[in-house]
């Protein structure tokens, strides 16, 4: 069974894992799991054997728990990257890549803001407003990491700034955060629906231009707040 890589769920114990019929593991006595945080390190191992790959599952959500592989193939792979990693061609390299990944980023950041104030599209009289929710909209949902639906490829960049906007508006203009939702099938969908509705009656009166109190706009407490 070790000479096949495969993947797992955590076991009961430390040193067991179970597969995903349910079925106790216990990993050869040389292998030890290598925790998940080294992507280059990982990878190397899992190209070099059979390993067994661990997957928790949190929700909908799958995180990986690390990787069960020879104790002695993942200190040599380990030794093998510190000497690369060591090397100022490898140090140049990294500085580059990141570089390059923060320039992404920032475009990116760019892109996703002109894609809120399209999507907010307030009455020039509120041109103000809208930069400054943008903004806040922008910084809390495009982060690397942040898990907003502002970091998915699936759907297009409007799509997803219009989510964010809603999202946000739900979590900082709303009781949603301290509400009691019963746990119902479909009841916390049917309360952020429910929210959604509230919120855009709110953005369509920016829109149109109609006076709105700042004194009880939740909009600019939440501003003032952040």
């Amino acid at each position: 069974m070790p000479d096949e890589s495969r993947i797992v769920l955590p076991g009961k114990a430390e040193r067991e894992v179970m597969t995903e019929d349910g079925e106790t593991l216990i990993p050869p006595a040389d292998w030890v799991l290598l925790p998940p945080g080294d992507a280059a390190l990982t990878r190397r191992v899992k190209q070099a054997g059979p390993t067994w790959q661990v997957r928790v599952k949190r929700g909908r959500r799958v995180f990986s728990g690390g990787v069960w592989a020879p104790a002695a193939t993942i200190e040599r792979i380990r030794k093998q990257l510190a000497e690369q990693r060591s090397t100022p061609e490898y140090k140049r390299r990294l500085e580059a890549d990141r570089a390059r990944r923060q320039a992404r980023q920032d475009a990116y950041v760019r892109e996703f803001y002109q894609s809120v104030l399209r999507f907010l599209d307030f009455h020039p009289r509120f041109s103000d407003l809208a930069a400054r929710m943008a903004r806040a909209v922008t910084d809390h949902a495009v982060p690397v990491g942040s898990g907003t639906v502002a970091r998915t490829s699936r759907i297009p960049i409007d799509d997803r700034a219009a989510a964010a906007v809603i999202a946000w508006m739900r979590h900082r203009t709303t009781g949603y955060e301290s509400m009691t939702i019963p746990r119902i099938k479909g009841r916390r969908r049917e309360v952020r629906r429910q929210l959604a509705q509230v919120s855009q009656r709110l953005l369509g009166r920016y829109r149109a231009g109609e006076p709105v109190d700042p004194a009880s706009c939740p909009i600019r407490a939440a501003l003032s707040r952040s």
